[in-house]
């Protein structure tokens, strides 16, 4: 009797040595990101939607995705010289159901819709894990990986302007202004694969570390504000584009809205 119970005990112990806890997790994502592991990709379109009224109400959403959200311009070649636009870091928290760690992204970007070559983009990663919550700016020229800005501290609730500009087809520059702290931090871009200019994007993403999509988190709502899209004639709004919203497994899981000045990209997952 008492070799089963001193058994079960030690049992217990190795499984609760087995088993990270919240901030080990969460100390694993940072190393992966350490290692560069972090990739934006170009939109990948769900060929078979399911139906748009069903999903959402809303016959205006155009197209689904399985890793964007958010809203597209869509023009011809060396069109779009620079995005910007400005959100407050939300809090992730977990889905329902879910545990682990879950995260997702906010960015802004040129090209990675119509135009796959490259992606001039620069965001904000929130990520929780149990009751942890963390936060990374970066910037990335795909096919590259995403590098992380240092010099530049992070909350929810901060708000915060990202904006890219391509001062060439292969060069460029992705900022990123916290007004809340103060911090500036810029990225100067030269010799990358050469962009088309044919798309300007504001979008919450489930990017991919690892080979895969990361575990989504539930954003609440991120709204960009103050957007526009500079253009080799002007400049332009989001109010006529393409709105895009995450499907995964046949589940819609963002209810997307735009106008003049905001694009909107609702969490309405589990």
């Amino acid at each position: 009797m008492f070799g089963s119970a001193l058994l079960i005990q030690v049992l217990l112990a190795t499984a609760a040595f087995a088993i990270p806890t919240s901030k080990e997790r969460l100390a694993e994502r940072v190393a992966r990101r350490a290692a560069r592991s972090h990739l934006t990709q170009p939109k990948q379109l769900v060929v078979h939607p399911v139906s748009e009224e069903q999903a959402t109400g809303n016959t205006t959403h155009a197209e689904f995705s399985s890793n964007w959200s958010g809203a597209v311009l869509v023009a011809g070649a060396n069109t779009f010289k620079s995005v910007t636009g400005t959100f407050t870091i939300p809090t992730p928290r977990e889905p329902s159901g879910g545990s682990g760690t879950h995260s997702a992204s906010a960015w802004v970007g040129i090209d990675g819709d119509t135009c796959g070559n490259a992606i001039l983009q620069t965001g904000i990663d929130f990520t929780v894990s149990g009751s942890s919550t963390s936060f990374d700016a970066w910037f990335e020229w795909f096919p590259d990986f995403a590098h992380d800005f240092s010099g530049i501290t992070l909350r929810a609730g901060n708000s915060i302007t990202v904006s890219v500009t391509a001062t060439s087809l292969t060069g460029g520059t992705a900022t990123i202004v916290n007004h809340s702290t103060g911090q500036t931090v810029s990225h100067t871009f030269s010799g990358q694969p050469a962009l088309c200019q044919e798309n300007a994007e504001w979008i919450v993403e489930d990017f991919s570390e690892g080979g895969g999509l990361v575990p989504l988190s539930n954003w609440g709502t991120v709204t960009f504000t103050g957007v526009s899209a500079g253009t080799s004639s002007g400049t332009a709004n989001p109010a006529s584009a393409t709105i895009i919203n995450m499907e995964q497994n046949g589940r819609v899981l963002t209810s997307v809205s735009t106008s003049s000045s905001q694009v909107s990209v609702k969490y309405t997952g589990p």
